[in-house]
């Protein structure tokens, strides 16, 4: 069945130097999912409630990765995150997939 992942991050989050979303999109495209975005968010705040918005002199928006494939795949995908700290949460829905250039239904 395919499934939406969502990991929310913000992009002041590092993975030794590298950007978490960049690290995790990375691991994406590594992966082969059938597919991966990251979004930026006009202000948001997690359990923390430490607000995140875009400043003049840093960036601290925060984030949130989707990618888009089997639910299998997605689950496997995400326990090999467990290293990576600035992960937010994660949350996992089924989609119907309706169309596009790299639709997951037709095996890659």
């Amino acid at each position: 069945m395919t499934k939406l992942l969502r990991i929310y991050t913000d992009e002041a989050a590092f993975y030794g130097d590298r950007k978490v979303f960049e690290v995790v999109a990375a691991r994406a495209r590594d992966a082969k999912m059938a597919g991966a975005t990251v979004l930026r968010a006009l202000f948001g705040f997690g359990h923390s409630a430490h607000e995140h918005r875009k400043h003049f002199l840093e960036d601290d928006q925060s984030l949130v990765i989707e990618i888009v494939d089997d639910d299998a795949r997605l689950r496997a995908f995400v326990d090999g995150l467990a290293d990576i700290s600035g992960i937010g949460l994660i949350t996992l829905e089924a989609v119907e997939v309706l169309g596009g250039d790299n639709m997951v239904e037709t095996g890659r």
